[in-house]
């Protein structure tokens, strides 16, 4: 097989993981508000990606509730206003005057998580940097985020170049992606990239974070994931639990320190290089 024919497999493997990803309702956006905010000690604001909607996150939602946390999520807008096509840097900017009127009308809520899925985590990343987000944040936690960019950004500029400028911004080593690695991150927030190397929308080593002489960045691998599964599977989840746990100062739970089983490693840290 000539190396042409094997990038063309890539390509229609990754088409495939796409299609499974995305899932086009125009409705999925309209969620029930249940988060009071009047008293939300421990916000945390979920991100979704790249023409995905908010009803990505039902399982994740549901969980993070169940354990007493104040989840609530934004619209992002974009195609259709439905389905996420905006620029990063775009969206990144609904965060921001989102989170301040919440903690004008709210100002007794507490230091706010953001977990990001795939370019949700990139939206996040933005926001802490660049839009004086380390202001509010204390936990920047990405699922499956290509924070150098990924190579399945050029099939997506095949299929929505016209109508996204995200998808340009997510190529490898873009403008954008190189503007947002310069200069440190803020020390304040703990920023945790968790990526599996079966992930092949964002295919390894696309969501390591680089060293950039900042000591609260860490990557964690688990295994056997998929780019989708990220938002669902139970061992992903016990590290998104342990990592707010620690990033607000508390001893992760008993349960989630180690994990059994072939099918993760969510105990695995990955030094950043």
């Amino acid at each position: 097989m000539n190396p042409l024919e094997i990038q063309l497999r890539k390509m229609k493997r990754a088409a495939s993981y796409m299609r499974g990803y995305l899932q086009f309702d125009r409705h999925a956006n309209d969620v029930v508000r249940r988060t009071d905010f009047g008293n939300c000690p421990r916000p945390v604001l979920l991100l979704y990606g790249f023409l995905s909607t908010r009803r990505v996150f039902e399982v994740l939602e549901h969980r993070l509730r169940r354990d007493h946390f104040c989840v609530w999520s934004i619209n992002l807008g974009g195609l259709f206003d439905s389905f996420n096509t905006n620029g990063i840097d775009e969206c990144a900017e609904k965060v921001r005057e989102k989170v301040e009127r919440l903690y004008t009308r709210y100002p007794q809520m507490g230091p706010l998580s953001i977990v990001g899925h795939s370019m949700g985590g990139l939206i996040g990343r933005y926001y802490v940097k660049r839009l004086g987000g380390d202001r509010r944040v204390r936990n920047l936690i990405t699922l499956g985020t290509p924070h150098n960019g990924s190579p399945t950004a050029y099939l997506g500029i095949a299929t929505h170049g016209l109508v996204s400028r995200s998808v340009w911004q997510m190529t490898p080593m873009s403008p954008f992606i190189r503007r947002l690695k310069m200069g440190a991150f803020p020390r304040n927030v703990r920023f945790v990239s968790v990526f599996s190397k079966t992930d092949r929308v964002n295919p390894f080593p696309a969501c390591i974070l680089e060293d950039n002489g900042t000591p609260n960045l860490l990557n964690v691998e688990v295994s056997d994931v998929g780019h989708r599964e990220f938002v669902v599977k139970r061992t992903v989840y016990q590290v998104v639990r342990r990592e707010l746990a620690i990033g607000y100062g508390d001893a992760p739970p008993e349960s989630e320190i180690t994990v059994s089983g072939a099918a993760a490693q969510p105990r695995r840290l990955v030094p950043v290089k």
